[in-house]
């Protein structure tokens, strides 16, 4: 996979980028301010691998997605691989 965006990658599509960042709207402030803050330092750089885990991280509730950008849980079960746990790591660095 290249760095480039292809034209069928979210990097080429606004319209994918912002239903990616209304999808991103959490029910709790905390998660929006870390979301947030996320995709206004990488939201740029991320790669169609990086917006697929990040697809998957949104399915989880609010407050499990919360343990995990605090750190008070770790991935786990097929949402601990090293895509999803590179991610975290940018989720959590914010």
């Amino acid at each position: 996979m290249t760095d480039h965006p292809t034209p069928f990658s979210h990097q080429a599509d606004p319209h994918k980028r912002a239903r990616l960042r209304w999808r991103a709207r959490r029910g709790l402030l905390e998660n929006d301010i870390i979301v947030e803050r996320f995709f206004n330092r990488y939201e740029e750089s991320l790669s169609d691998e990086d917006v697929a885990s990040l697809s998957q991280l949104l399915e989880l509730s609010d407050n499990e997605l919360m343990d995990l950008l605090l750190a008070r849980k770790e991935l786990d079960g097929e949402l601990d691989t090293p895509p999803m746990r590179k991610l975290l790591g940018l989720l959590r660095s914010v």
